[in-house]
């Protein structure tokens, strides 16, 4: 099972304290898989492997700008997160996951799979995506494989290598894991300001741009002639994202409104269940495989019963 809430915007500083009071709550049992998706205010983060120097703006100008610094235990190099950009930290105990041979799933296969989400949330409107041997995230403009005409996922063959002109990264991932719960996680830019993102080298890479939602789907129309078609809110994105999420992980997921029905789980309901014995009108439900931008009468009406999850 995966509980999943839409927070809106949220202060950097304060996903963090979320973070670990899920994490605790999660190692310790008492809450199962849970998927906060969100946005920040402009802020920049520093994970274990970054370096000072792929930030490209001073101190005063950072501040002049209103972007806050924040050094993290996730994964990774330097990276941005602002306005338009759908943040996803899942907070999963690996334990309660199995890969397709039906091993326990580590932390690269785990990567892997937020990867397949993101390139299918891409897929639902038209913007091709994959993966670049070696470069962890999400990336637009790859080389099209001559027999089907998509993109190259996980390929090393130089033409993935010798274009790196065309590939624009559309999403970052960084994640820490502690006693094999998860935390930390994706950055997607939806209708992020790319021009944020000369702050620093995303990720310490230089020879490759970022990219966005919005910008991919403009370009698309642009070059087929066709009109520019807006883009749902992030709040519908985060739908979707979550959709994508229980598909590609092989969990029921349950949407909830906010976070006291996880923390008033009892050991009882913990584990890798997800805890189905939330508060009545605590939790809204959708199959993972349909999800709706409006909430039909059907849906509503279980607002007033008590939650039961749906397969994905």
């Amino acid at each position: 099972m995966i509980q999943y809430l839409y927070l809106g915007r949220v202060d950097y500083g304060e996903a963090l304290r979320l973070q670990e009071e899920l994490v605790a709550l999660r190692a310790a049992g008492r809450i199962g898989n849970v998927l906060l998706l969100l946005e920040h205010p402009p802020v920049l983060t520093l994970g274990r492997n970054a370096r000072r120097e792929n930030i490209l703006a001073s101190d005063e100008i950072l501040a002049a700008r209103g972007v806050r610094l924040y050094e993290i235990n996730r994964g990774g190099d330097v990276t941005y997160h602002g306005p338009g950009q759908l943040i996803g930290y899942p907070i999963f105990d690996l334990r309660s996951l199995r890969n397709a041979s039906g091993a326990r799933l580590g932390p690269v296969d785990f990567v892997r799979l937020i990867e397949e989400a993101l390139i299918r949330l891409c897929g639902e409107f038209g913007v091709a995506a994959g993966r670049i041997c070696g470069l962890t995230g999400v990336w637009c403009g790859l080389p099209s494989d001559p027999a089907d005409g998509s993109p190259l996922d996980e390929s090393c063959e130089s033409a993935a290598r010798d274009a790196p002109a065309r590939e624009r990264k559309i999403g970052a991932i960084g994640i820490h894991v502690a006693r094999s719960v998860t935390s930390h996680g994706f950055a997607f830019n939806v209708t992020t300001d790319l021009g944020d993102f000369t702050l620093i080298n995303p990720c310490g890479i230089t020879d490759r741009p970022v990219t966005s939602l919005e910008q991919e789907i403009a370009q698309r129309a642009a070059s087929e002639g066709a009109g520019l078609k807006s883009l749902p809110s992030l709040q519908d994105l985060a739908y979707r994202a979550a959709r994508q999420f229980a598909l590609v992980f092989g969990q029921q997921v349950l949407a909830i409104e906010n976070l006291d029905a996880p923390r008033a789980q009892t050991n009882s309901a913990a584990g890798d269940s997800g805890g189905s014995s939330a508060p009545e009108n605590s939790a809204s439900e959708f199959p993972a495989e349909d999800t709706p931008l409006t909430v039909p009468p059907e849906i509503e009406r279980l607002r007033h019963a008590k939650p039961r999850p749906i397969s994905a």
